[in-house]
């Protein structure tokens, strides 16, 4: 177990080492810095605010750095949960783009299974975005896999891991409003002593959202059913601004 941990952060280590040095290494003098600040709040996580933003060269590569405060909802069981995270932006053609990063999340739910005293370096998550933007079409893809560091875990308990993905995409009817469908998925993954993977919840459903037409503050709703369990719904709140 211990092999694996250590095999695991010396990669992603080196994996963030490589990103970081390819995007701060350009020598275009057309450099730009962008900023966002989002406000989540939603059935399962609770309230949690997020930051993202990115340096470089527009067409070539972006150095990308990122945050979640899970702690300020359903994360403060977890030890004041925080990730923070740097990665680097990729144009895939005119409308897509595409943002590995790798993020460190501190606190108590992967390492001692939310039993045990908040700590740095609860776990590592590799993830990846891909962003869809045209006149008509927008979409985001996110994966990732939140893994344990160490092994916390009391006597008997075990260490935890996560799958997290979503999927949406969606129509801009207006340059105001846009409507799409939103697909996410959580699975309980892994552990030092699970066995099974197990879904945490499935949602589906449809959203609105309000942006600005020259960017900066927008707000989006979504709703819809937990597949895991039919009886029950979902909600998500978001609003931001982008810099």
């Amino acid at each position: 177990m211990k092999t694996t941990y250590l095999t695991a952060v010396q990669s992603s280590l080196l994996l963030l080492l490589v990103c970081v040095l390819h995007s701060t290494s350009l020598r275009s003098q057309e450099k730009s810095f962008d900023f966002g600040v989002t406000l989540n709040s939603d059935t399962f996580f609770g309230f949690y605010p997020t930051f993202q933003g990115s340096y470089g060269d527009p067409e070539k590569v972006l150095l990308t750095f990122y945050g979640i405060h899970w702690g300020g909802g359903t994360g403060a069981a977890w030890g004041n949960w925080t990730e923070f995270g740097v990665g680097a932006s990729f144009s895939a053609g005119e409308y897509l783009t595409i943002n590995p990063q790798l993020g460190i999340v501190s606190g108590s739910l992967l390492s001692s299974g939310a039993l045990e005293p908040s700590i740095f370096g609860d776990g590592i998550v590799p993830n990846l975005t891909a962003n869809l933007a045209s006149d008509l079409l927008e979409g985001q893809l996110y994966f990732g896999l939140y893994a344990p560091l160490q092994d916390k875990a009391p006597m008997g308990e075990t260490t935890l891991a996560y799958i997290h993905y979503w999927v949406n995409t969606g129509i801009k009817a207006s340059e105001v409003i846009s409507l799409g469908a939103h697909f996410e998925h959580l699975i309980n993954s892994g552990g030092s002593k699970v066995e099974t993977s197990t879904d945490v919840y499935q949602w589906v459903g449809p959203y609105i959202q309000f942006t600005h037409p020259n960017g900066g503050p927008f707000a989006r709703f979504t709703f819809g059913t937990d597949v895991v369990d039919g009886a029950e719904s979902f909600f998500k709140l978001t609003t931001g601004f982008s810099f």
